[in-house]
C-alpha cells in the first residue's frame, strides 16, 4: 500500500507538491483553508487571515523563469504576468494534472503532532477543522509537507506616536486598491516590493506620496537589454561562475548608468547582491515628476503628521501604509524542530529538520530567492517525494547540522539583515544544491558530448526550470524542446504589430555567441584532458 501524505496549503508550493507526490505514487490529501487555490496570487478583497497581492500586482519574474518545469506557460501570455494570469496558469496546471480532487477546501489545519507510533513508523497525527461546519477531524499520515509560505503575519513596528496618529494606518497586507486615497497625502514606510509598488501606484492619483526608507535600495527594471526580460538576461550558469564581488561591481555600474541612485535619495550602503532588490520600472519617473518624495526613516508620529530622522516634518497626512515585511511561524506544529526565531528556522537545505528520527515532514517554498520561487518549490517537492518513498536519503544528522550552520553563516555574511527578508538564497546555486540531492542537476559536460547545441543553451542561456527535467528521476521528454523554443514563447506576446522597417541583424551577436561557444569547448577539452 502506498504511503499517505498531508499537504498544508494549496498555493504555488502546495499544488506542485501534490503533483510531485502523485508522480511518485503517493496518496495525497491537501488541506486549504480558503475556497480557492493560488495562495498569495488568488486576489481577494477580504484577506481572510492570509496574504494576498494588490489588485494591480504584476509578478517580478518572467514566465519562462517562473514556470513549473514540465508545464510551460502558454506563449500568448505576457512575459511579466498580472496576478490574474498567474492564477489562470495555476488553475490550468491543477486541471491538466487532475489535482483538484486531492484538495479539501475550507479546511484549516489546527494541529500537527507526532503519532503515538512515530518512533516505529514516522507517522504524524493531523487535526483539521472544516471552516463551514466547525467540525474537527483527526487523521494519521505517513508524511507531511508544509506549504504555508511566509507572507501571512504582518510585521508592525512600534514607531513613537503611531498609536496617537489620527489618520488611517494599514499594512501592505491589507492594501488592495488605491481608489480611497485619491487626492490624499500618504506616507509609505518601507521600500520592499510591496511598499515600493504601493508608492508608485499612489503616486499617480494621490495628492502627495512620501516614501520613507531606512536603508535605501537598488532599483532593477523588468525590461533588460534589447527589451528582453531582465532575469532571462542575467540568470545563467556562465554569469554565475564569476565572483560575487565582480558581479556586484558590474551590476552597480549598470544600475547607476540607468539613473544615479544617490541623486534620487535611494542609494543604499550595501551592494546590489547583498539584499533583495526592488524590481520596478516606474519609481524613478514618479520621483522625477515630484509625485513621490523619498524620505529617511520615521522618527515619530504626531496626531496629524510625521517627523523624519533628518528633522523634516510633513503635516496633514491622511494615511500611513506600512511596507515593513512579515513574520512567519507554524502555530499548528507541536514540534520544537519548527521553532522560528527572528525569521529563521533550522532546516537542512531549508526543507528538512535535522533532529528528527524520521525524514517524514518538511517545509516547501520557505526561501526567498533572487529569482522565481515556483521552480524552487517544485524542485523541493520532487526531492521530498523521493525521500518519502525511500528513493533518496538524507545525510547523517551531524552532516545536516553542519550544513545548516554553514548556510546560516554564509547568509549572515552575504546578506543585509532586514525584517522584509526571510531566508535569502541565490537562485541557480540553491536549485543546483537541491537537485544534487536526488540526481537531477544537469550535467553540462555529459550533455555537451551528446547534444552540444543544447549544452551551449543551458550554459550560456538562461537557467530555465526545464533544465532540471533533462536527466535523472522525473525526466521529461519535452524538456529539450521547451529549452530550444524558449525565445518563441518570449517573443510571441510582443508580435502584435509588424514593424514598418525590417530589423537589420548585426554580426556582433553571432560573433559573441561563437566566442562563448569556443570558450566552452576549450573548458570541456581541458577537463577531459
Amino acid at each position: 500500500m502506498s504511503k499517505t501524505v498531508a499537504i498544508i496549503g494549496a498555493g504555488a508550493s502546495g499544488i506542485t507538491a501534490i503533483k510531485c507526490c502523485l508522480d511518485e505514487g503517493l496518496q495525497v490529501t491537501c488541506f486549504e483553508r480558503s475556497s480557492r487555490i493560488g495562495g498569495l496570487w488568488a486576489y481577494r478583497e477580504d484577506v481572510d487571515g492570509q496574504g494576498c497581492v494588490f489588485k494591480s500586482t504584476i509578478i517580478n519574474t518572467s514566465k519562462e523563469m517562473m514556470c513549473y518545469s514540465d508545464y510551460p506557460i502558454p506563449k500568448e501570455y505576457p512575459n511579466y504576468m498580472h496576478n490574474s494570469y498567474i492564477e489562470k496558469y495555476f488553475l490550468s496546471y491543477v486541471d491538466h494534472f487532475d489535482l483538484r480532487r486531492h484538495i479539501q477546501f475550507r479546511t484549516e489545519v489546527e494541529k500537527v503532532t507526532q503519532a503515538a507510533d512515530y518512533d516505529a513508523t514516522g507517522r504524524w497525527k493531523v487535526t483539521t477543522k472544516n471552516r463551514d461546519s466547525g467540525e474537527s477531524t483527526t487523521d494519521h499520515f505517513d508524511a507531511v509537507m508544509i506549504c504555508t509560505g511566509h507572507h501571512t503575519t504582518p510585521n508592525i513596528p512600534d514607531f513613537p506616536g503611531l498609536k496617537e496618529f489620527q489618520g488611517k494606518v494599514l499594512h501592505t497586507h491589507e492594501y488592495k486598491t488605491p481608489y480611497d486615497l485619491i487626492d490624499k497625502r500618504v506616507v509609505v514606510i518601507g521600500i520592499g516590493n510591496s511598499g515600493g509598488d504601493a508608492a508608485v501606484e499612489l503616486g499617480r492619483i494621490s495628492s502627495k506620496v512620501f516614501l520613507s526608507t531606512r536603508s535605501g535600495t537598488w532599483i532593477l527594471n523588468r525590461v533588460g537589454d534589447y527589451g528582453n526580460p531582465i532575469d532571462i538576461v542575467v540568470a545563467n550558469r556562465f554569469v554565475d561562475i564569476f565572483p560575487t564581488s565582480f558581479k556586484n561591481t558590474m551590476v552597480k555600474r549598470k544600475l547607476q548608468a540607468k539613473f544615479d541612485h544617490a541623486k534620487y535619495g535611494l542609494q543604499p550602503a550595501h551592494d546590489p547582491f547583498r539584499a533583495h532588490p526592488f524590481v520596478n520600472d516606474d519609481l524613478p519617473n514618479r520621483i522625477l515628476s515630484g509625485a513621490v518624495i523619498v524620505k529617511p526613516n520615521v522618527a515619530r508620529f504626531t496626531e496629524t503628521g510625521v517627523e523624519f530622522e533628518d528633522g523634516t516634518f510633513e503635516d496633514n497626512i491622511d494615511c500611513v501604509i506600512l511596507g515593513t515585511g512579515y513574520t512567519f511561524s507554524y502555530p499548528f506544529m507541536d514540534c520544537p524542530s519548527f521553532q522560528v526565531i527572528k525569521n529563521e528556522v533550522s532546516l537542512y537545505k531549508y526543507v528538512f529538520p535535522a533532529d528528527l528520527k524520521h525524514p517524514t515532514i518538511c517545509t516547501i517554498g520557505l526561501v526567498q530567492p533572487l529569482g522565481a520561487i515556483h521552480p524552487i518549490s517544485e524542485l523541493q517537492s520532487r526531492w521530498a517525494a523521493q525521500v518519502f518513498t525511500g528513493q533518496a536519503s538524507l545525510p547523517s544528522r551531524p552532516e545536516m547540522e553542519a550544513s545548516i550552520k554553514k548556510a546560516k553563516d554564509d547568509m549572515s555574511k552575504r546578506y543585509v539583515k532586514s525584517q522584509r527578508h526571510t531566508i535569502q538564497v541565490d537562485w541557480i546555486k540553491y536549485m543546483d544544491c537541491v537537485a544534487i540531492e536526488f540526481g537531477v542537476k544537469p550535467d553540462i559536460l555529459k550533455l555537451f558530448l551528446s547534444d552540444p547545441a543544447l549544452a551551449l543553451r543551458c550554459y550560456f542561456g538562461p537557467c530555465l526550470p526545464y533544465q532540471y527535467r533533462l536527466m535523472g528521476p522525473g525526466k521529461w521528454t519535452g524538456a529539450r524542446e521547451a529549452i530550444n523554443t524558449m525565445w518563441e514563447r518570449v517573443n510571441a506576446p510582443l508580435k502584435t504589430r509588424l514593424p514598418a522597417v525590417e530589423e537589420k541583424k548585426s554580426g556582433a551577436s553571432l560573433l559573441l555567441r561563437l566566442g562563448l561557444a569556443f570558450l566552452l569547448i576549450y573548458i570541456v577539452v581541458s577537463i577531459i584532458l
